[in-house]
């Protein structure tokens, strides 16, 4: 009991200093973003509006639509908006450490911060975003359901996936420079392979037990499941969870066998 009184006051002062860190970094990150942009917070909903807008005129104005539900745009948005927090802060992930090199080796903080900056910056810009999803659905109709509450568990679980994926491209894009090429053709994959523009329910029954694989789908089905309460997959979730969690623990694995490795190489 006594050595655990002892430890525990370190350990608090060590994470609020990471805490603060973390938290400086993320607000200069949305202050450049933002500092010279005249539109500001608009250009972090612009990108999945106008998305939405094409996949929405393509699929219910020039060709009949088979998968999603109405009103479709609040289908396609739920999902949208949490892919561009994961797309972006991965994409960002492939450049962290080559970015902020002098930065990093100057400091003695953790740097798992210069993956988990991106991954609350982005995370931040999202949250940010709900408003216009809430605004769309007011004027398509599109009423919440008493799934809503299952919202914040999707945010927590996507926050773990993002940060564990992040933590494994940040240092090995350090050694292999072409990953980062890779990474966007992966996600540029991966945005296909995931309902997005349609539903795990609107695929055939042999792919839908693999498609509960990506975790990815368990996510967007809690989203979804806010205005669309049947897309809502409890195996899917599930399955997203424990690769969620197992992602985070793959990455930390990654980042601190190769964290001194990395400092060499920056």
């Amino acid at each position: 009991m006594s050595s655990y009184a002892e430890v525990r006051p370190e350990q608090l002062t060590a994470f609020s200093r990471y805490r603060h860190a973390l938290w400086l970094l993320t607000q200069r990150d949305l202050r450049v973003r933002y500092s010279t942009s005249f539109l500001g917070y608009f250009w972090s909903i612009l990108d999945p509006l106008v998305m939405a807008g094409i996949y929405w005129f393509v699929f219910t104005q020039v060709f009949h639509r088979g998968v999603g539900h109405e009103p479709y745009i609040i289908f396609l948005l739920s999902a949208l908006l949490p892919w561009m927090w994961f797309n972006g802060t991965i994409s960002d992930c492939t450049r962290a450490f080559l970015r902020e090199a002098k930065l990093i080796r100057s400091t003695r903080i953790p740097r798992t911060i210069w993956v988990n900056r991106l991954v609350l910056s982005k995370g931040i810009e999202f949250l940010a975003s709900i408003p216009v999803l809430v605004l769309f659905a007011v004027f398509a109709g599109a009423r919440p359901s008493g799934e809503i509450v299952f919202f914040p568990l999707a945010i927590v679980i996507q926050a773990i996936l993002t940060a564990g994926v992040g933590l494994i491209v940040a240092p090995l894009v350090v050694f292999f420079r072409d990953l980062e090429r890779a990474v966007k053709l992966i996600l540029r994959f991966l945005f296909y392979a995931s309902p997005i523009i349609y539903s795990t329910q609107d695929l055939p029954h042999q792919l839908h037990f693999w498609a509960a694989f990506n975790p990815l789908s368990g996510i967007f089905s809690l989203y979804r499941a806010a205005f669309f309460p049947g897309n809502l997959d409890w195996f899917t979730v599930g399955v997203s969870a424990a690769m969620s969690v197992a992602f985070l623990g793959l990455g930390l694995l990654v980042f601190t066998r190769t964290e001194r490795a990395v400092l060499k190489e920056l």
